[in-house]
């Protein structure tokens, strides 16, 4: 935005380049929602680490992102900062919504009586989405007891897909290693 006078006050005008509108952005470090050392959760890959904000030169632009470690899938990602809340970075779920989360694992599996290649496509959108009541409502509905029939190896990738990135978020609010995070949820599903 550049700043014009007309008729004795300053108008904001949109510059125009190579025919489209552009508005340039600067992010500030008082507007940033994360800062370096801060555990955050990403959709598609779980709870990580920002590690770094670093300013890069990409195509011709210069980009601010943060730098996210996922130390379990041995990943490394950018984020650009304007698009980090699109992109559904987020912080780690408070007490309360993980509360809110265990609640529905101790609820009664509410499996679909639709064919299995629909439910699957509706338990990945779920897993992808990072919200841990939904990833909680995967592993509920997932979940087999002893006496209970085998699952197909779908079902399984599945279930232990759900249950990781469910037992990382759970294992980061509580402060706690991820295998007593596994031991505690399991025991909340067999209860």
């Amino acid at each position: 935005m550049v700043a014009v006078r007309l008729g004795g006050r300053r108008k904001p005008v949109a510059l125009r380049q190579s025919g489209r509108l552009r508005e340039r952005r600067i992010m500030t470090a008082e507007k940033m929602p994360f800062a370096t050392g801060d555990l955050v959760v990403y959709p598609t890959h779980g709870v990580g680490k920002i590690t770094a904000i670093e300013t890069q030169e990409i195509a011709g632009h210069t980009l601010s992102v943060f730098v996210v470690i996922f130390d379990k899938d041995r990943m490394t990602l950018r984020v650009p900062l304007a698009k980090a809340k699109v992109s559904g970075l987020r912080k780690l779920s408070s007490r309360k919504e993980m509360d809110a989360a265990l609640a529905k694992l101790r609820g009664r599996s509410r499996v679909k009586r639709t064919m299995w290649s629909r439910r699957a496509q509706e338990y990945q959108a779920k897993i992808a989405s990072g919200d841990p009541g939904s990833i909680a409502e995967v592993v509920r509905d997932l979940y087999r007891n002893v006496g209970q029939p085998e699952q197909s190896y779908s079902e399984r990738q599945i279930y232990q897909a759900a249950l990781d990135r469910f037992v990382r978020e759970f294992a980061a609010v509580e402060r706690i290693d991820e295998s007593t995070a596994t031991q505690r949820i399991e025991e909340l599903l067999t209860a």
